[in-house]
C-alpha cells in the first residue's frame, strides 16, 4: 500500500537537491536556493497529475482538511455532514475551525449512505463531507445531487485514495474542494504532509494565505507581505516537498503494482462461498490498496481474524474494534474529552451527534475485514497470501455453517 515500501535514489535525488542549497523552508532566501523550489515543483506537479486547477501543499492531511474548511467559509454553528467510518482527523479537522461534525450510517461501500446524508441536513448544515476510505470512493454522483439540491459545499477528504479516480477523474478533484494526506503509510509519501486541491482560483489564494500566518505572497520580500486574513502555521518544509515530488512521478508504477497484487487476491477470494464484498461505486477507479470484504456474521469475522493473525497473515485491519477509524471506539468525542473550552451550544450539539446509534453501520463493520494489499510482493507471494487468506475464511464459514 505505501509508497515508503519503494523508498529509493529518485527521493534521495530530490532531497539531496534541497541539502546541498541547506533552504529547507519553502519561502523566502530567493538568492541561496539557486533555483531550487521544491514546493512550489511539487504543487504543480500534483496539479498536472491529478487534473486540478490548483493545489496548496501543507504539514499533513488534517492541516488540509482544516484548511479547506476555512478557506471556504464553514465555521462557528456550522454542521458538517460526515461518515462514521472514516479516520479521527476528519472529525478533528471540523472541530478546528468551530463547525460541528455530523456523522452518519455508511452503506456497503464502506462510505457515505446518501440516505443518511439527506436524512442528516438541517438549516445548520453547510457541508457534505464524503471520505474515501481504504482507496474507494464515494457515491459522488448521489452526494452531488444533494449538495447541489440543498446548496451545501461538497468537500472530499481523498487522503486514503490518492490516484482514485470516478468516471474518469481524479479523487479530490470533484468537489469544491478536496485533500490528501502524505503520510508515512500513504500510496504517495513525503514522511509529512498533505495538499489542498480545488479548481475555484479563490479559494486557492485563500488556502495560500491561511496555511502561512495569512501571508498573501505578492510581493518579493517576505517581511512585507501583506495580511488579508489571519492564518496558521501549516507550511510543509522543502525537504518533505522534495520526498513527494520523486514519488507523485511514480504514482502510475505505485498504482500498477498494487492494482495487480489486489486483483490477485481477489480473484481468489471470491471463489470462498459465503464471502462478499464491497461495493465500489466505479471498479476502474478503485486504487487497490485494500480490500474489504464481509463475512456473515460479526462472530465468523472475529473469528476469521483470529485466525488470520495466527497464521501470520498480517494487514488484515477490523475497523469494529479499532481505536482510530470507526465512531464506535471515539470515546473522546463521544464524552467531550477536549483540552481547550468550547462554546456550551457548540459541546452540546456534538455530545448530541457523537452519541446517536448506528445500527446499520454496526452492522457492516462488525463483518467487514480490510487486508492491505503490499506493493513488496511478487505475483507468487500475492498468489501465495490469497491461498492461505481462503482456506481460513473458507474453514471459518464452514465450521458457523455445518450443522453439529
Amino acid at each position: 500500500m505505501p509508497g515508503y515500501e519503494l523508498f529509493g535514489a529518485q527521493e534521495r535525488k530530490e532531497v539531496n537537491d534541497v541539502l546541498e542549497t541547506g533552504i529547507l523552508m519553502r519561502y523566502g532566501f530567493d538568492g541561496a536556493r539557486n533555483g531550487v523550489w521544491k514546493a512550489k515543483e511539487l504543487e504543480q506537479e500534483i496539479c498536472n497529475t491529478f487534473g486540478a486547477g490548483y493545489t496548496q501543499l501543507v504539514s499533513s492531511g488534517t492541516a488540509a482538511l482544516t484548511t479547506a474548511m476555512a478557506a471556504l467559509g464553514i465555521g462557528a454553528g456550522d454542521e458538517v455532514i460526515m461518515p462514521a467510518f472514516t479516520f479521527v482527523a476528519s472529525f478533528e479537522a471540523v472541530l478546528s475551525v468551530g463547525a460541528i461534525p455530523v456523522p452518519v450510517d455508511i452503506d456497503d461501500t464502506i462510505t457515505l449512505d446518501p440516505k443518511a446524508v439527506e436524512a442528516a441536513i438541517t438549516s445548520r448544515t453547510r457541508a457534505i463531507m464524503p471520505v474515501h476510505m481504504c482507496g474507494g470512493m464515494a457515491q459522488l454522483d448521489e452526494l452531488k445531487a444533494i449538495a447541489a439540491k440543498h446548496n451545501l459545499l461538497l468537500i472530499e477528504d481523498a487522503c486514503q485514495a490518492i490516484g482514485g479516480t470516478y468516471h474518469g477523474k481524479h479523487l479530490g478533484t470533484i468537489g469544491d474542494a478536496g485533500t490528501f494526506s502524505f503520510d508515512f503509510v500513504k500510496l504517495i509519501t513525503c514522511a509529512e504532509g498533505g495538499a489542498v486541491l480545488t479548481n475555484n482560483e479563490e479559494v486557492y489564494a485563500k488556502c495560500d494565505q491561511y496555511t502561512d500566518h495569512g501571508h498573501d505572497h505578492k510581493g518579493k520580500d517576505r517581511g512585507a507581505d501583506l495580511h488579508p486574513f489571519l492564518g496558521y502555521n501549516y507550511r510543509i518544509s522543502e525537504l518533505h516537498a522534495a520526498v513527494g515530488l520523486a514519488q507523485v512521478r511514480r504514482l502510475g508504477e505505485f498504482l500498477t503494482l498494487q492494482k495487480r497484487n489486489h486483483s490477485i487476491i481477489y480473484n481468489t477470494l471470491k471463489t470462498v462461498d459465503g464471502l462478499t464484498f464491497r461495493r465500489i461505486p466505479d471498479p476502474a477507479g478503485d486504487t487497490g490498496s485494500f480490500l474489504s470484504f464481509f463475512l456473515p456474521t460479526e462472530e465468523m469475522t472475529r473469528d476469521a481474524v483470529a485466525e488470520l493473525q495466527a497464521a501470520g497473515i498480517g494487514g488484515n485491519f477490523y475497523w469494529y474494534d479499532n481505536n482510530w477509524h470507526y465512531i464506535r471506539k471515539w470515546q473522546h468525542l463521544q464524552s467531550g474529552s477536549w483540552m481547550n473550552r468550547l462554546f456550551d451550544e457548540q459541546k452540546k450539539q456534538i455530545l448530541h451527534y457523537s452519541n446517536q446509534a448506528f445500527a446499520q453501520s454496526d452492522a457492516i463493520m462488525s463483518r467487514c475485514i480490510s487486508s492491505l494489499t503490499s506493493l513488496l510482493w511478487d505475483e507468487a507471494q500475492a498468489q501465495e497470501r490469497a491461498g492461505k487468506m481462503a482456506a481460513i475464511l473458507t474453514r471459518v464459514i464452514t465450521a458457523a455453517t455445518t450443522p453439529a
